[in-house]
């Protein structure tokens, strides 16, 4: 009998002791907050609200951008000289391009493509060379003072619509034709053509080395099918990326032993 109680109370001994040790566990377990939800960027960014004209009267006239700490955008010369080349043929692969640039040649291209879900808008730069022919076939046809139609005496649907803008001073004026026999507009239609192929085959091969290296060597022998054409607007302003496609290990070995040859090809020409 006296066996049997001291085995219970072993027992009833072992049964607390297990029961105490989660409750040590559970205690000693720190507990992690939750962390703070850290609103979305567009929940953080106030919504862009347009006063309306009355509500603007007593306000603070600095501008929103400013007191943000954003710079204000520099207004633009009215008398500085705005170009415009729009060019369009819904059959084209390329079908749509609109240039515009300043009086330095500096400005945006848009354009569409058939292999595009989208508008892409790119940086555009002219070259100092390209930019003196634009200008000289403006001036040589008196653009903004002239009324002079440069339409040929036949169309060319095929060939697409050229719309020519200048504005300067103040005063604006736009051109469109098909095709021309007058050789400035000709010549003005053809120089941003060709700016226009320079700046997408530029665009082409940005794209492929960071995104598709293997296509670099196609876009490279277009590149050298274009300067043997002389259909770039400056083949020497394209000198500094074919030196860094000749030394990019992204691009296949191929495609950099052909810029190469390209590279080599236009320094000869310069000399």
């Amino acid at each position: 009998m006296k066996g049997r109680v001291l085995g219970l109370a072993f027992a009833a001994a072992l049964v607390s002791t297990g029961a105490a040790f989660p409750v040590r566990a559970q205690s000693s377990r720190k507990a992690t907050p939750r962390p703070t939800p850290t609103p979305s960027v567009q929940q953080a960014q106030p919504k862009k609200v347009s006063q309306r004209p009355e509500e603007k009267q007593g306000t603070d006239e600095t501008p929103a951008s400013v007191r943000a700490g954003v710079p204000a955008k520099p207004k633009e010369d009215p008398n500085a000289a705005r170009y415009v080349y729009e060019f369009k043929q819904p059959d084209f692969f390329v079908y749509f391009v609109h240039i515009e640039h300043d009086d330095k040649g500096r400005g945006t291209i848009r354009f569409e493509r058939r292999s595009d879900t989208e508008q892409i808008t790119e940086p555009f730069e002219l070259s100092q060379a390209a930019l003196a022919r634009v200008r000289g076939h403006f001036e040589a046809l008196n653009f903004l003072d002239s009324q002079a139609n440069y339409q040929g005496e036949r169309t060319y649907p095929s060939m697409g619509q050229t719309k020519l803008t200048l504005r300067k001073g103040g005063r604006e004026r736009t051109a469109e034709f098909n095709y021309s026999q007058d050789k400035e507009a000709q010549g003005l239609a053809e120089e941003y053509r060709k700016a226009t192929e320079q700046a997408l085959l530029v665009f082409d091969l940005e794209v492929a080395r960071e995104s598709q290296p293997l296509e670099t060597p196609k876009l490279i022998n277009r590149l050298d099918s274009l300067i043997d054409r002389d259909y770039l607007s400056d083949r020497q302003q394209l000198v500094p990326l074919i030196r860094e496609l000749t030394e990019d290990e992204r691009v296949p070995l191929v495609g950099r032993n052909q810029a190469a040859r390209i590279l080599k090809k236009l320094e000869k020409q310069t000399q």
